[in-house]
């Protein structure tokens, strides 16, 4: 079992920035892919952004530009770097980790950005 807890979520002003983190319980060497997923309220979780074990990333459309994922396997971390964040980018923020046939989630990390 592998434990992932975000955290650095908050409340931000339109245009403002804020940098996600999320802690792994074990080495996050091992992992195929992860990444970072989103719910607003009323709406689907969806991609924001992730990370292979190779280090490719892949951005959805709307944050392209503005957000930037990032790892330190030392540190088991996985980071999110938002940028020029919209009122429209205001959801909670979950934090995933692939490792074989097997997906883990974070709980989740509230980011609001007011207008």
């Amino acid at each position: 079992q592998v434990q992932l807890v975000e955290s650095g979520g908050g409340l931000v002003q339109a245009g403002g920035s804020l940098r996600l983190s999320c802690a792994a319980s074990r080495s996050i060497l091992s992992f195929n892919a992860m990444g970072w997923y989103r719910q607003a309220p009323g709406k689907q979780r969806e991609l924001v952004a992730t990370t292979t074990s190779g280090s490719r990333t892949n951005y959805a459309d709307s944050v392209k530009g503005r957000f930037t994922i990032s790892r330190d396997n030392a540190r088991k971390t996985l980071y999110l770097q938002m940028n020029s964040l919209e009122p429209e980018d205001t959801a909670v923020y979950y934090c995933t980790a692939v490792d074989g046939l097997i997906r883990y989630w974070g709980q989740g990390t509230q980011v609001t950005v007011s207008s």
